[in-house]
């Protein structure tokens, strides 16, 4: 599963069972100032059989950390923690931007769609993971 991590939505993907083809799942909501929602995601979990949780590095453009990034590294830990689930980081530069693009090149528009952007950068993110892990990363 991969996770998109953000403070109001959580986008989050599935890959096939020969762990080649990453899609959109859902997007998980978070009210301002609300822990994420852990017991939603455990059972989305465990009703997909997960193996494995991918979670984006929010990284700056030069590749260091911020605030965000420590904060996807503590809900990485958290899930891995709680989920007994191993827990992988993974770059996440650019697919937020990447899935508004695909979005705008479909003849759509954004607006009224962060869910939808947010499940499409999980897919990105996990696409990104599955390829590099068969060594066919572009």
């Amino acid at each position: 599963m991969g996770v998109d991590w953000g403070e109001r939505r959580i986008g989050l993907a599935l890959s096939d069972e020969s762990q080649t083809l990453a899609q959109p799942l859902v997007a998980l909501t978070r009210r301002a100032g609300k822990r994420f929602p852990m017991h939603r995601f455990l059972t989305l979990l465990e009703r997909h059989s997960v193996a494995t949780v991918v979670v984006g590095l929010p990284l700056d453009p030069e590749g260091t950390e911020g605030e965000s990034a420590a904060a996807a590294r503590a809900l990485a830990g958290d899930i891995a923690r709680v989920s007994g689930k191993p827990v992988d980081l993974w770059d996440e530069r650019l697919t937020t931007s990447r899935a508004l693009r695909a979005v705008r090149e479909m003849g759509g528009s954004t607006k009224g769609r962060k869910s939808d952007v947010d499940t499409m950068a999980a897919t990105l993110l996990l696409q990104h993971y599955l390829d590099a892990k068969r060594g066919s990363a572009t």
